[in-house]
C-alpha cells in the first residue's frame, strides 16, 4: 500500500477518545490496557459533565451481557440483582422463540408483564376460577399474568421477541414453577391416581424441566379456542398498547399504561417515551417507586441526582437497562440522530412523577425566585401543564463539544 493510500485509510478509523475534559483540562490519556469500543460507546461515563460528583452506584447494565440459555425454540437471557444489584423491585427477562416455539406451561410467584418486541405470539392462560384466555399478542402489544397464575407463549408464523418484567428484583426465569418439572418429580403412582389413567401413560414424560421447546405452528386462534364452563376471565391479560392516543409534545410523544387503562395490571405501571433528536426527557422523578428502563431504539444519557451533591451520568443504547432508585431526580437526553425509544416501569398499580418545570410553576414565584436567584427569563419560562417530553427551538439538548471526550 503506498504512504498516500496508507494516510487515507489511517483518516478513516475512528479517533480513540480520551478521559480528558476540554472544559477545564481534567484528567489524562489513557495509556493502558482498555476497552476503546466501550469507551467510545459511553463518552458520558469516561468523561463525565463537570456536574457529576459524589458516590452513585452503577444504574446501567446490557442484555448484550449476559448468559443467553439457548433452548431448542428459542432463548432467554435475564437481568436481575445478580447483574444489577440496586435494582431491586423489577426484573427483566429478553426472551426469543422460534414460530411454533413454546414457552412451556408453567407459572411463577410473581407477576409478569411483557412487552411485544417483534413478531406474534399465542398466550393461554386460567385463572383460580376455571375461567380461561387464549388470545393472539404482535408488536407493541402487552400482557400481564398476576403471581400463580398458569401460562403460555408460543410463536406462531413468524416467530417472536419479548421482554418480560416481574415484580422483584431477584427473580429468575430459570427458577420458576413448571409443569414438566412438576410431572418429573411426582411418582408415577400419584399421577395415575390424579389423572385416573394407568401408569404407562406416565412413560414418555420429560425427565425435567422443558423451559423452552420446539413445536408445529399452532393453527387459527379459532381453531384452538376452547370455552369454559365458568367463562373467560373478566379483565382481559393483554392491552394494545399503540391503540392508544399518545400524549404529544414538540419533544416526542408519551403512552402511559397502569391499572387505570389495563385494570387487570395491579403490580407493573409503565410509560413508552419517544424522545424526538434534540429532545428530553424533561427534569422530574418518580413519587412511588424506583424506574426500570430498557430502552428499545436510538442513543441517550441520562444523569441521576442522589442529593446531597452526588449525580452520575450513563449512557445508554438499544437493549441496555437502567434505573432509577426511589424519588432520584432524573432526565433523559437524545444524543443520536433517530428518535429515541424506551419503556420506564415501575413496581405499582399507578404510573406517576413530579415535573421539576410544573412544580417551580405552581409555586408562588417570589419564593422560587429568591430560593434560585432565578432570571426573569427563567420565571416567564416557566409552565403550569406539564410536558413529559421537551424540545425547544434553538436550544438543543445535545452533548455540548467542550464535555465530549478528547480524541
Amino acid at each position: 500500500m503506498s504512504e498516500q493510500a496508507e494516510k487515507h485509510e489511517h483518516d478513516k478509523r475512528p479517533a480513540i477518545p480520551q478521559p480528558i475534559r476540554k472544559s477545564d483540562g481534567a484528567g489524562a490519556t489513557d495509556l493502558g490496557p482498555r476497552d476503546v469500543m466501550r469507551d467510545m460507546e459511553n463518552p458520558d461515563m469516561l468523561v463525565p459533565p463537570v456536574t457529576d460528583a459524589g458516590l452513585v452506584p452503577n444504574l446501567k447494565f446490557s442484555f448484550s451481557d449476559t448468559h443467553m440459555q439457548l433452548n431448542q425454540g428459542g432463548w432467554s437471557r435475564e437481568i436481575t440483582v445478580r447483574e444489577l444489584p440496586i435494582a431491586t423491585t423489577l426484573a427483566g427477562v429478553n426472551m426469543r422463540l422460534t414460530p411454533g416455539g413454546v414457552r412451556e406451561l408453567h407459572w411463577h410467584q410473581q407477576a409478569e408483564w411483557s412487552y411485544m418486541l417483534l413478531g406474534h405470539a399465542r398466550i393461554t392462560a386460567v385463572d383460580q376460577n376455571g375461567r380461561n384466555f387464549i388470545h393472539d399478542v404482535g408488536p407493541g402489544d402487552l400482557w400481564y399474568f398476576p403471581p400463580g397464575i398458569p401460562h403460555s407463549i408460543q410463536g406462531l408464523e413468524d416467530g417472536c421477541e419479548f421482554l418480560l418484567v416481574f415484580d422483584d428484583g431477584s427473580f429468575s426465569d430459570l427458577n420458576t414453577l413448571s409443569i414438566s418439572d412438576w410431572f418429573a418429580h411426582t411418582p408415577k403412582e400419584v399421577l395415575s391416581a390424579n389423572f385416573g389413567v394407568p401408569e404407562s401413560d406416565f412413560d414418555g414424560i420429560p425427565s425435567g424441566q422443558v423451559y423452552i421447546f420446539q413445536d408445529k405452528v399452532p393453527g387459527s386462534l379459532e381453531s384452538q379456542r376452547i370455552e369454559s364452563p365458568y367463562g373467560t376471565v373478566p379483565f382481559s391479560f393483554a392491552h394494545k398498547l399503540f391503540a392508544q392516543e399518545p400524549i404529544k409534545t414538540p419533544g416526542g410523544t408519551v403512552r402511559i399504561v397502569d391499572s387505570t387503562n389495563f385494570p387487570i395490571s395491579k403490580t407493573i405501571a409503565a410509560a413508552l417515551v419517544e424522545i424526538y433528536p434534540g429532545g428530553m426527557r424533561e427534569l422530574h422523578w418518580h413519587p412511588n417507586n424506583d424506574e426500570w428502563q430498557y430502552y428499545l431504539t436510538g442513543e441517550g444519557r441520562m444523569t441521576v441526582f442522589a442529593g446531597n451533591g452526588a449525580a452520575r451520568t450513563f449512557n445508554y443504547r438499544a437493549g441496555d437497562v437502567g434505573y432509577v432508585p426511589f424519588a432520584f431526580g432524573h432526565y433523559i437526553q437524545n444524543t443520536g440522530k433517530e428518535s429515541l425509544w424506551f419503556l420506564e416501569m415501575f413496581k405499582s398499580s399507578r404510573f406517576e412523577d413530579v415535573s421539576l418545570n410544573q412544580w417551580m410553576a405552581l409555586t408562588p414565584r417570589e419564593l422560587v425566585r429568591d430560593n434560585l436567584n432565578a432570571s426573569p427569563g427563567l420565571m416567564n419560562s416557566l409552565r403550569k401543564e406539564k410536558w413529559p417530553v421537551v424540545k425547544y427551538p434553538g436550544f438543543s439538548s445535545e452533548p455540548r463539544l467542550s464535555d465530549r471526550p478528547e480524541r
